[in-house]
């Protein structure tokens, strides 16, 4: 179903044409003066300076002709030319009733689907999820989700690290610690065990260990990095380990993406991309894009018009040695060669945008992506304490993933107890419900390039612009909608009614703007606007809510109407959540 805006927009625009002037003066906004109007269109004071006429005159034309436009109610040319519009509320309210019996609000699907891959965990397996793999998550999942939403076929991929010294590093310490296992007999030809020799627990403890260890004892790290080259060239006992790190590490790395409601499609590892390399090195020499500075082999990005100093993308060390450059352009092929995407979206810090601008520049000059292929790096800001530095514990370390959802749902769980009456097993489902909006929320609701505050205190507020004051509205209209079936013995709906009350008009006009934030949210890649407008729709209802008493209501018809309304209104929110990445209890 077409936007509201751009129905309206359609209107403006022919009665430009009409006049005599170029339809795109037509574009309809947003008014930024709602006290005056709904709507403006500002075109005529562009159009003056090409047909070199009087805005206003050219305003006051337009006006003219849409006299006898249903979908107005007051049309005002204003000096020195804006022309201020406000919708006839027969209009309006068609529209709504026509979106409330949609099951996708009027969100029309894409026309032409895309294929699109979005690159959004990259954890290390044999290390714990911890605050800085936090964005990349969420962000990721609200992508996916609102992608999909719009009829996009999206894949979205882990890729976990996996292939590099630090699985020489976990095996060359548990070599030290336990040198009995049989993955270290170089004449043990029997089948390895199935359970692996370690915990996650104790697998977490192991690499930081030998991470710590190997910085005062070379000869312990040179012990590592041949281990790497060992298990990377395929030594049974080694690659037997590393499939037990797989393992355990993906399992626990699974519960602890469950608990954030993130999901992938892939599982795949940079592992999975070696196979790709030989071909792609080969390639790349065959083709000259290669030349060879200080021993390494390097591929030349820097373009004639950069104001900046571009660094050429290494694809091997002097050494032969592969770095994430190799494994990353590998990873392009393999998806390219599986999946065809017409856009791969990588979701990381945005301290790594040079690096991505090398890598893409490297993919694009060197053909291994098509150059219709869109390459996108949707870079995020810092997560910091209240001191404004990146967010650690008390003593000063980073903090686990795991512990920091521990800390949000406890606390909102004490401020269940203390005010309302619910049993202990209630209470602690609805707290990790809340808990989750407000992380999450607490997040999303900030641009994605920027950097924000973690404040739990103000994120777990039920009031302001937070997940729990959306949440607990959803779960007023939802006790409103209830109370009216147990009262009315149904749950029939009738239509909304054209209104003059300002606050239901309000709150008609915010429902109607949900298909047209959906859109910009997708090709904004801004989850951050969903919050802004769920935020304004949730104060729209709420001010709706405190001026007329749904339920004592005695207009029966009225009564209905407003009903009607809540509901598109509530389905609505509870898209919007969904699409954000998490979901409203019945009750708070």
């Amino acid at each position: 179903m077409k936007k509201l805006i751009d129905l309206i927009t359609d209107e403006v625009k022919q009665a430009f044409e009409d006049k005599g002037y170029e339809s795109k003066f037509g574009m309809v906004t947003l008014s930024n003066r709602p006290d005056l109007c709904q709507y403006q269109c500002n075109g005529a004071l562009a159009a003056a300076k090409i047909y070199k006429k009087a805005p206003i005159m050219i305003a006051n034309e337009v006006v003219d002709s849409l006299k006898g436009s249903k979908a107005f109610e007051k049309m005002e040319a204003i000096m020195p030319g804006f022309i201020n519009i406000t919708l006839n509320n027969d209009y309006l309210v068609n529209y709504l009733n026509s979106i409330s019996q949609e099951e996708r609000f009027g969100c029309e699907k894409a026309i032409l689907p895309k294929t699109i891959v979005i690159d959004y965990g990259g954890p290390n397996v044999a290390k714990p999820l911890h605050v800085g793999h936090l964005r990349s998550a969420v962000i990721g999942e609200s992508i996916k989700r609102i992608s999909r939403f719009l009829g996009h076929n999206v894949i979205g991929d882990v890729h976990l690290g996996d292939w590099g010294l630090q699985m020489g590093l976990i095996i060359t310490e548990l070599k030290k610690r336990q040198p009995e296992l049989v993955y270290f007999d170089d004449n043990y030809t029997g089948e390895y065990p199935v359970e692996p020799p370690f915990t996650i627990t104790e697998l977490e403890e192991i690499y930081p260990a030998a991470n710590e260890y190997s910085k005062s004892h070379p000869e312990f790290k040179e012990e590592a990095k041949t281990a790497t080259y060992l298990l990377q060239n395929g030594k049974a006992g080694y690659a037997a380990l590393w499939n037990h790190i797989l393992n355990v590490s993906v399992n626990d790395l699974k519960k602890n993406y469950e608990n954030l409601n993130v999901s992938f499609d892939l599982w795949k590892k940079e592992s999975d991309a070696q196979s790709y390399i030989p071909g792609m090195v080969e390639y790349l020499k065959e083709h000259n894009y290669t030349r060879i500075s200080e021993g390494a082999l390097v591929v030349d990005v820097k373009e004639e018009s950069d104001t900046k100093e571009i660094p050429p993308c290494m694809i091997l060390k002097s050494d032969g040695a592969t770095l994430y450059n190799t494994t990353d352009l590998a990873t392009m092929i393999e998806r390219m060669e599986l999946f065809g995407p017409d856009e791969i979206i990588y979701v990381v810090d945005k301290r790594q945008e040079l690096y991505f601008e090398t890598v893409f520049r490297c993919a694009k000059k060197t053909k291994l992506v098509e150059e219709n292929v869109k390459l996108t790096f949707l870079g995020f800001g810092t997560m910091n304490g209240k001191d404004g530095k990146p967010f650690k514990t008390r003593d000063g370390g980073v903090m686990r993933l795991e512990n920091l959802i521990g800390s949000i749902n406890d606390a909102v769980y004490q401020k269940m107890v203390e005010n309302r009456d619910m049993t202990e097993e209630e209470s602690r489902t609805i707290s990790k419900k809340v808990g989750l909006a407000a992380l999450k929320y607490g997040d999303l609701s900030n641009q994605a390039s920027k950097d924000y505050i973690f404040d739990i205190d103000r994120f777990i507020s039920f009031e302001g612009n937070t997940g729990p004051y959306i949440l607990y509205t959803i779960v007023r209209i939802k006790s409103i909608i209830n109370k009216y079936n147990e009262m009315n013995k149904t749950s029939d709906r009738g239509e909304i009614l054209p209104s003059v009350i300002p606050s239901e008009v309000n709150l008609m006009l915010e429902a109607a703007k949900f298909n047209d934030v959906i859109e910009h949210s997708f090709y904004e890649y801004a989850p951050h606007k969903i919050c802004q407008y769920i935020y304004d729709l949730a104060n729209a209802f709420n001010s709706f809510y405190h001026e007329n008493k749904i339920i004592s209501e005695e207009d029966k018809k009225k009564q209905q109407s407003w009903i009607t309304l809540i509901t598109l209104v509530k389905g609505i929110l509870e898209q919007c959540i969904e699409l954000l990445g998490f979901d409203a209890p019945d009750r708070m």
